[in-house]
């Protein structure tokens, strides 16, 4: 993919939330607090993908002014929402309380009882850094070859089936999964491979 086609671009990316934690204390028995992304090297179809955690590179503005839990990145599926979102050692993290009606219930259970463990947030990304082979990021902190998310927005954060990025929260022993590319993202590799 040319680095224009990267511009501009929203997906959705997956993380362990083994470390996922209840709250404590009376009023928090549906807080959970959890890591939402991180600077783990993500393998998509087109290269490397690196999301930024530096100073300034991430905006949490819609996330903590009106902030969603989803289930598996369905829209018409809120479970929850984001009490604050805030970025610590190269991780965004969020409080995330889950709501009272009967299909949140079933969700928030299931997280409650260590069932669903995965987490996974959608982002639309404004700004990349290419890095060629061999070559290093202009901080100093990312070898090629891989292209970096400069400048990214996550929008919403959703309670998922399956992880992909072991370095959040703990189980970094577990095997990276295979994420399903999106409609667009089948559509570029069809037509990548009818050049060929």
């Amino acid at each position: 993919m040319s680095k224009a086609g990267k511009q501009e671009r929203t997906a959705t990316r997956m993380f362990n939330i083994s470390s996922i934690r209840a709250m404590e204390g009376e009023g928090n028995e549906r807080k959970f607090v959890l890591s939402f992304s991180s600077e783990e090297p993500y393998e998509r179809f087109w290269g490397t993908e690196i999301l930024d955690h530096g100073e300034g590179a991430v905006d949490l503005t819609r996330l903590n002014e009106m902030g969603v839990l989803l289930f598996n990145h369905k829209h018409d599926k809120v479970v929850g929402k984001i009490n604050r979102a805030w970025i610590e050692n190269q991780k965004g993290n969020a409080e995330v309380e889950f709501d009272l009606d009967e299909d949140s219930e079933v969700i928030y259970q299931k997280v409650k009882n260590g069932t669903l463990k995965g987490v996974s947030v959608g982002y639309q990304t404004e700004v990349w850094e290419e890095v060629m082979a061999n070559k290093v990021s202009t901080d100093g902190r990312f070898k090629g070859p891989c292209d970096i998310a400069r400048k990214w927005m996550p929008y919403e954060i959703s309670v998922v089936s399956i992880p992909a990025d072991i370095t959040v929260g703990v189980g970094r022993e577990m095997e990276k999964q295979e994420v399903p590319l999106s409609c667009f993202e089948r559509q570029l590799q069809i037509n990548q491979n009818k050049l060929l």
